[in-house]
């Protein structure tokens, strides 16, 4: 049956070509993610929905959604999705995290400039017939220093440009290694030494529990005195009322943000500052980046409904298209380990352990834990599947883990799959052969033929 992609927000009509040039059958209706009753009237009808930020994928459309099997959004941020509830429901949920990087990172040192030359200001007051040059005294950026929080993909190509400025680049990020620092020309260092040094500050973090509020009023008054702000990344990750009366105090000197707490934003404490400039969440809004998000999104997700493989997924392990084609036959072996061994108790399952021997143990060992993860559960939960079931296993309590090693008996490659329960252990092992059918090699330490 030919795969159903619905495409319920603007995307560009590239994604549209792509779709329809790989063989989907995709329904373009770009306002539909704005109303509710008619998306949750339609949704039940598609294999695939392709979105960007305007469809609110809720748990109630998720439950409306009884085909959906990928969610694919055109961008980077997934805020508008519920990801845990998607997964649960076996739906995978891709984005695409390099599309709209260059964009992003570009709106973020234009807003630099904008904010350290006065621009918008001054441009009105020159369309207003004034000349007040005295009035908009910036600053340079050459050799002062930026504070990057969150080095990841927009975040290094911001410090990139910002080096060719000229500019002493200082990051905070857990995850930025030494190596990874010293590659990109910058001192790794904590927040509160960041925010004390920064002459600029600018966010390239998602939004999480986290970094809610990084910024938050205890560390806005820790920003160095007279720093500017930039916010290209996510709403919520600045107290905007706190950083408003920083504002006002002169204690920052100017901010600007392309995004909100709330949006569409209409109201905002940083709204008619004079030190403030903002723009409408255009972080992503180039021609160039509006198509490559789109083509993007469409490949993904057109791979994934005809081949399986797996692209920048949020909730399941990337597998290419050559890595489906090896993989299918050792997926389809790991499911049938994890259902058979699954009938062999009836007891709570307290422990999963994996063993892959051979070749297969330089494979997808994450793709193959979560086959045999859904076999196992198959046996209590019928709608389980390779996306659901790390989550669902995670909430019963079942812990996994994995062992990998070098080819040890007469088989080139083999799994063994053990299920541990409060009194015993029950394992099975299978390979498979050339013909690339999965066998049983062994049931409960017995060799089988």
């Amino acid at each position: 049956m030919t795969p159903k992609v619905l495409v319920s927000d603007n995307l560009s009509a590239a994604a549209v070509r792509t779709f329809r040039n790989r063989g989907v059958d995709v329904t373009f209706e770009p306002g539909l993610g704005k109303d509710k009753g008619r998306l949750l009237e339609a949704i039940g009808e598609y294999d695939g929905l392709a979105i960007r930020s305007a469809t609110k994928v809720t748990a109630k459309l998720l439950d409306a959604a009884s085909r959906l099997k990928v969610v694919g959004r055109a961008g980077i941020g997934v805020d508008n999705v519920e990801v845990p509830v998607a997964s649960k429901k076996g739906v995978i949920v891709m984005n695409t995290p390099f599309g709209n990087s260059i964009t992003t990172a570009e709106h973020a040192i234009a807003l630099m400039f904008a904010v350290a030359r006065q621009i918008p200001a001054a441009n009105l007051s020159t369309h207003a017939g004034k000349w007040e040059k005295s009035r908009f005294l910036g600053v340079e950026l050459t050799a002062k220093t930026l504070g990057v929080i969150g080095a990841g993909n927009i975040g290094s190509i911001v410090i990139a440009r910002a080096r060719a400025l000229r500019m002493k680049v200082i990051a905070h990020d857990p995850f930025l290694t030494e190596e990874r620092a010293e590659k990109l020309g910058v001192e790794k260092v904590d927040l509160d030494t960041l925010l004390a040094r920064s002459d600029f500050i600018t966010l390239h973090v998602p939004l999480t529990d986290r970094t809610r509020n990084i910024l938050s009023a205890d560390a806005i008054r820790r920003v160095k005195p007279g720093a500017r702000v930039i916010n290209c990344a996510r709403g919520g990750l600045v107290d905007e009322a706190a950083l408003a009366q920083a504002l006002e105090s002169g204690h920052v000197a100017g901010a600007a943000f392309d995004v909100f707490a709330e949006e569409p934003a209409t109201r905002s404490p940083l709204f008619n500052l004079p030190n403030v400039v903002v723009t409408p969440h255009l972080g992503a809004s180039t021609t160039e980046a509006q198509e490559n998000v789109a083509i993007q999104v469409a490949e993904q997700m057109s791979d994934f409904l005809l081949t399986g493989a797996v692209t920048n997924a949020i909730n399941m392990p990337s597998i290419t298209g050559e890595e489906a084609k090896v993989m299918g036959p050792w997926v389809k072996l790991a499911d049938h380990l994890g259902t058979f061994v699954g009938q062999l108790t009836d007891e709570p399952i307290r422990a999963v352990n994996l063993l892959f021997d051979g070749e297969v143990a330089s494979m997808n060992t994450d793709a193959l834990n979560a086959a045999a993860m859904a076999g196992i559960l198959k046996a209590s939960n019928e709608d389980v599947n390779m996306v659901s079931a790390p989550v669902i296993a995670k909430d019963r309590g079942i812990r996994c883990s994995t062992t990998t090693q070098a080819k040890s008996g007469v088989f080139d490659a083999y799994i063994k799959l053990t299920i541990v329960t409060d009194d015993r252990a029950r394992s099975i092992a299978g390979t498979v052969f050339s013909d690339g059918k999965p066998r049983f090699i062994q049931i409960k330490g017995i060799n089988i033929d």
